[in-house]
């Protein structure tokens, strides 16, 4: 499974070069997080590496909120994985958890050992042996990152995730160049994936992970395109005259729900990816737009601005029979289900300001989760603990991370002039 992973990733990977890399800046974590002390790896054989994998892992774990690291200047000794490991030598740090691990190359490439131990326990939780590459060292210490996380939380990992957002560089009013970007669920490896002198909006992540739709100019207008990563090859799938816009994937990758108006008003409609037929979901004189579904694929959430302001429908797709969401606020935008279907996130206004908010569909409830201005764009990571926004700070666009319950908070800031539209990928495995 492992080797697997490894490919597929490398696959997505091999594409453009890009200079939009994120920086992680964590602004607040759990009150309480778990103390973890992450060995630096024994390197068993000549020759340097490219990645580090224990701080790799670190702050893989760090910018998730639920861990702290132990630094490594007050750690006692530095035992390998073949080593004895004298717990008491780690309590005496404050360390709750010990991860201990070795690279070493052999005929097939390079091989990762490690183990991850309970210092109070004082014992082996677990420990793997993966074979991999120089090429794969990230995606392994994702992995191992992942493996930790679901180990000591009990919630799958996803360090091993991707993400995509949009790049924008203006050189003047003429000359601007958009990127669309896909990188590590850390910002790291950032790859250019499509380039053009025209804005490109709403990027989505298919279900599996291979393909990516989003709206940009190909030509003289505007169109809803879907690329599969591993070859690069685009599928057009709309560019009628007037809007084509905020496409997304349903659960099961056979259609798109998006935004056209062929017919004179910005309605709902549903696109077979196979047969190129188009289904009007909604035919109202409102604007209806910013679709998405929910993981059952029975119901579509969009906004609408036929109660007078953005807020928040639900239809279902059976009979197109369609309801109000939310009536807190008089503005409530571009929503989207949680994993589970128990709720959504939008962007919601509070006096003038755009934060991103979450509500549970049963009980109403209405938590706002940022705290910065001009927040848009929200997505939920695949499995339901946080989720990636766009927001702006002095004129500038950059990403944050919040935790589903608010608590935890990390800043993204890219090094290109501004980023925007992120999309959390699905898991890969």
């Amino acid at each position: 499974m492992m080797r697997q992973i490894i490919a597929l990733v490398l696959a997505l990977m091999a594409i453009l070069p890009a200079k939009a890399e994120l920086v992680i800046e964590i602004t607040r974590g759990v009150e309480n997080p778990i103390k973890i002390a992450v060995v630096p790896f024994r390197v068993k054989s000549a020759g340097a590496f490219d990645v580090d994998l224990a701080r790799l892992i670190e702050s893989n774990l760090e910018r998730s909120g639920q861990f702290v690291r132990v630094s490594r200047d007050t750690m006692l000794s530095l035992p390998g994985p073949d080593d004895q490991i004298f717990y008491r030598d780690w309590r005496a740090i404050d360390s709750e958890y010990t991860v201990v691990g070795s690279i070493e190359r052999d005929a097939q490439g390079l091989l990762v050992r490690y183990g991850l131990h309970d210092v109070f326990g004082e014992r082996v939780l677990f420990a793997e042996r993966i074979p991999g590459s120089q090429e794969s060292l990230r995606d392994i210490g994702h992995y191992i990152s992942d493996r930790i996380y679901e180990a000591l939380t009990g919630v799958k990992g996803i360090f091993s995730t991707r993400l995509i957002y949009v790049s924008a560089e203006r050189r003047s009013e003429k000359d601007q160049t958009f990127k669309l970007i896909l990188s590590d669920a850390d910002g790291g490896r950032p790859r250019t994936i499509f380039q053009s002198s025209e804005p490109i909006l709403s990027p989505k992540w298919s279900p599996d992970g291979s393909r990516v739709a989003y709206m940009s100019f190909r030509g003289k207008r505007a169109g809803i395109y879907v690329q599969t990563l591993e070859t690069g090859e685009v599928q057009k799938v709309t560019d009628f005259e007037g809007l084509n816009s905020a496409p997304a994937f349903s659960p099961d990758g056979r259609k798109l729900v998006l935004t056209l108006s062929r017919d004179g008003n910005p309605e709902i409609y549903i696109a077979n990816l196979r047969t190129g037929e188009l289904d009007r979901m909604t035919n109202h004189f409102a604007i209806d737009t910013e679709a998405s579904w929910s993981p059952d694929g029975r119901s579509i959430l969009f906004t609408s601005s036929r109660g007078g302001k953005p807020q928040l429908y639900m239809m279902n797709v059976a009979d197109k029979s369609v309801k109000r969401v939310t009536f807190d606020g008089d503005y409530n935008s571009n929503g989207s289900f949680t994993p589970d279907g128990d709720s959504i996130v939008f962007v919601h206004r509070t006096n003038e300001r755009f934060h991103i908010a979450r509500m549970n569909l049963k009980t109403r409830e209405i938590r706002i989760l940022t705290e910065t201005d001009l927040d848009e764009s929200p997505s939920v990571a695949p499995n339901g603990t946080m989720l990636i926004y766009a927001t702006s700070d002095g004129g500038r666009g950059l990403l944050g991370l919040v935790s589903m319950d608010g608590r935890v908070r990390v800043r993204l800031p890219s090094v290109s002039e501004s980023v925007r539209e992120p999309a959390w990928s699905p898991f890969f495995n």
